[in-house]
């Protein structure tokens, strides 16, 4: 690279070095339960965050855990029916294999939560208290503060990684995954504060410093003195999180720039299933400028009776679907949107939710979250509707993987929503995304300890850290991405659209050696849009949260298929191959 006065620039090189079994990038229910299983297992293991421990999209989860525990099968419910329930919310493309496995381990995963001081709210009778969500046939979601699960979760999970002083480093941004010679997982380039990594051993089998999220190893988020490191591992489990700063509307966190499938995609892994971005149904809507993350009006409101309406007072989800307003997402959505092109009494950018049947302090005791986001927005949820719109929520596709987290690069493993397991199919089933976190991180945790034990891995020394570089990549200008995805891909997408939006980023990307977080996130967002978009224009037909504008029906005949992406020899995003529904870890 050069400087403004076309002299070369040195590259950047690590400032420090790091060693460790396995590195978990990301501090969610996913990479929190797979460092505790790793440290259980005896694996020295190093918890990595681009931000504060605490600020990722967990702790937003409102809705719950759908689980089917074994002393609730006498009561109408099984994990057969909460399998049903999934695949039918997939649209076809679920993997029935996974789904069953997944499912299955629940209760395990949920007994070993609570076995770590998670609290969950419960009835009069004492027992667990569940509440019903959209696309489920039964009252399976089990919840905590009323609809403050994630942070719930968040809090019990994060106790037990001080409690077993496993290190956290905080402020840290993963520039790549470093790789052997021979193309498996080496380690990973950081850059943060060098205040973050004071004190990290430079040579193995050193101890790692206390690293616990009480702050000794917290730095700073600001861009300014950022260093280099390296940490050598032959075992690096992706936990990033999701997508959702890909639009202007989401529900996610600034922290959710798709920062795992762009790691994987230059790893060599693939990604799949990526077209479909859930967009959940009611968000609070706050006027036309609001922008970033946007408070959700979890659909458990919807459980208890609430009805969607339009502006002059319509039923919204009426003749639509058997399950009326607790369709699955992408259906309500769909509809949501549909409705707003009409127009109806004049509003085209937001319907309302009618919860006035509930008191206020009925409401206020059952969804505490919601409720002071209304009242914030000077809204009343018992006396008048609340504004809701669809917004960036989830994304169903990711980092292919088996059910235990493995990819297909040697020493990668993923787990949570940066996976694709063949879960969620084209459409997430309610609540279904903190059970997965759990279940795969503990899974994707033993598949390493496994592959350590077998000797699959690289060994630490394989990795030169002299020969480390920083890479670089195209960044986006994020506005510009943002507003485009927004038109043309999010819901309800044409040719012509998904044309614009790739034009739209071929003249506003800029190649350059990534040297701050905002660099990598940006180019990570760059990636997995071009990802999106890609396989979003060839699937030519209406599934789940993929919607098609000039291609409404679904061709099960041509379309019952997954989609799979990765790069190309140039290092370009492109379509690499099509697989059956159901093909599990063989994609």
């Amino acid at each position: 690279m050069t400087n403004a006065d076309g002299e070369v620039e040195p590259a950047p090189v690590p400032s420090w070095e790091a060693s460790a079994d396995v590195v978990v990038i990301g501090s969610g229910v996913a990479g929190l339960t797979s460092a505790l299983e790793a440290v259980r297992l005896g694996l020295r293991t190093l918890v990595v965050t681009k931000s504060y421990a605490y600020e990722g999209n967990t702790r937003w989860a409102q809705g719950g855990i759908a689980v089917v525990r074994a002393d609730e099968r006498d009561e109408g419910d099984s994990i057969r029916r909460h399998v049903d329930d999934t695949l039918l919310a997939g649209a076809g493309l679920c993997d029935p294999e996974a789904v069953a496995t997944i499912l299955g381990d629940g209760p395990a995963a949920v007994e070993a939560l609570r076995e770590l001081g998670a609290r969950f709210d419960v009835d009069a009778s004492g027992s667990l208290a569940r509440a019903r969500e959209g696309g489920h046939t039964a009252f399976r979601v089990i919840h905590a503060g009323g609809d403050a699960t994630g942070a719930e979760v968040e809090r019990a999970l994060l106790e037990g990684v001080r409690g077993r002083s496993i290190p956290v480093l905080e402020c840290q941004t993963v520039v790549d995954i470093l790789r052997t010679p021979e193309g498996a997982a080496g380690g990973v380039l950081l850059l943060g504060p060098r205040s973050a990594s004071a004190g990290m051993p430079t040579d193995s089998p050193g101890d790692f410093p206390d690293g616990s999220v009480d702050g000794s190893s917290r730095g700073s988020t600001e861009e300014s003195a950022d260093v280099l490191g390296v940490v050598r591992a032959p075992a690096v489990i992706l936990a990033t999180g999701g997508l959702g700063q890909l639009y202007q509307a989401t529900t996610n966190p600034d922290v959710a720039t798709a920062d795992g499938i762009a790691l994987a995609l230059r790893a060599g892994a693939s990604v799949a299933d990526v077209e479909f971005v859930q967009f959940h149904p009611t968000v609070l809507y706050t006027g036309p400028q609001a922008a970033g993350r946007r408070p959700l009006v979890t659909e458990a409101v919807r459980g208890e009776g609430a009805v969607l309406i339009d502006a002059t007072g319509a039923p919204v989800m009426a003749g639509v679907h058997p399950l009326g307003d607790l369709a699955p997402r992408d259906v309500v959505s769909a509809a949501i949107i549909r409705r707003l092109a009409q127009a109806p009494g004049g509003v085209d950018d937001h319907v309302y939710l009618d919860a006035t049947h509930l008191s206020a302090q009925a409401f206020q005791a059952r969804f505490p979250t919601v409720y002071t986001a209304c009242v914030a927005a000077s809204i009343d949820p018992s006396t008048e509707p609340i504004p809701v719109a669809p917004a960036a929520h989830f994304g169903c596709g990711g980092v292919v993987t088996t059910v235990d987290g493995r990819t297909e690069v040697t020493g990668v493993y993923a787990a949570g929503e940066v996976a694709r397991t063949g879960l969620h199919g084209a459409n997430r089933l309610a609540s279904n995304s903190l059970l997965e976190g759990l279940v795969v991180g503990r899974r994707a945790a033993r598949a390493v300890a496994e592959d350590l034990e077998q000797g699959h891995l690289a060994a630490r020394r394989d990795l030169a850290v002299s020969s480390v570089t920083v890479p670089t990549l195209t960044v986006a200008r994020r506005s510009t991405l943002q507003r485009v995805m927004s038109r043309h891909v999010a819901i309800g997408r044409d040719a012509a659209g998904l044309a614009v939006a790739e034009e739209a980023l071929d003249a506003t990307g800029t190649t350059k050696r990534v040297t701050t977080r905002r660099d990598v996130e940006d180019a990570a967002l760059e990636m997995a849009a071009r990802a999106i978009i890609v396989a979003a224009h060839e699937r030519t037909e209406s599934r789940g949260c993929h919607v098609r504008n000039d291609f409404r029906d679904t061709d099960d005949e041509r379309w019952r298929a997954s989609l799979v992406v990765r790069l190309d020899d140039e290092g370009r995003v492109a379509l690499a191959d099509r697989v059956s529904a159901g093909c599990g870890s063989s994609c």
